[in-house]
């Protein structure tokens, strides 16, 4: 390509420098996500089995939350930071899958299986806070998967409903330029 003013050639990049901000800001905020999916209290206070399957699911949870934030923005900038986020979730899932022995030739379907589990989380959360009500029975069903203890639930639902308002009270702006990281 040739440059208007000069008439000499001009590299173009493949990726864009925005498309470089984008996933710079989608790996910090990733990187949040598994932060806080990661404290000890949900573990602990919030009793949520400390295994493979329970970090997997508060890692959802937590990105599920974020997703709903991102999705009230309403921007094409959102979207695609939605896309970027997306999209180091299942690069981390794929890591993660490969770390506890999960070969080459099935990694894909477990892959898969996780998008689908991380897609219906999203629903059913996106419904509960749509309707201000049902919260419970989504964390009871994906979270604690039918197990949770009715204290340990009350404290969950209550973290997560915080947990939602801190995300609605960070600015849009702060979202879109990676100072909510």
């Amino acid at each position: 390509m040739k440059s208007r003013e000069t008439g000499e050639k001009v590299k173009v990049p493949f990726f864009s420098k925005a498309r470089d901000r984008e996933e710079e800001i989608a790996a910090a905020l990733y990187g949040d996500v598994v932060s806080r999916a990661r404290r000890p209290a949900w573990y602990q206070a919030g009793q949520v089995p400390d295994t493979v399957d329970g970090r997997f699911d508060m890692v959802a949870l937590i990105l599920s939350l974020l997703i709903l934030r991102l999705e009230a923005i309403r921007t094409k900038e959102s979207q695609r930071l939605v896309v970027r986020l997306t999209e180091r979730f299942v690069d981390d899932m794929d890591s993660s899958l490969r770390q506890i022995g999960i070969g080459d030739m099935v990694i894909g379907k477990h892959v898969g299986r996780t998008v689908s589990a991380l897609g219906g989380r999203l629903g059913a959360y996106r419904e509960a806070f749509a309707k201000g009500r049902g919260l419970r029975d989504a964390l009871q069903r994906n979270l604690y998967r039918g197990e949770g203890a009715q204290e340990a639930l009350d404290w969950t639902a209550e973290r997560v409903r915080e947990e939602s308002l801190r995300l609605g009270q960070i600015s849009d702006r702060a979202f879109l330029t990676g100072e909510a990281a």
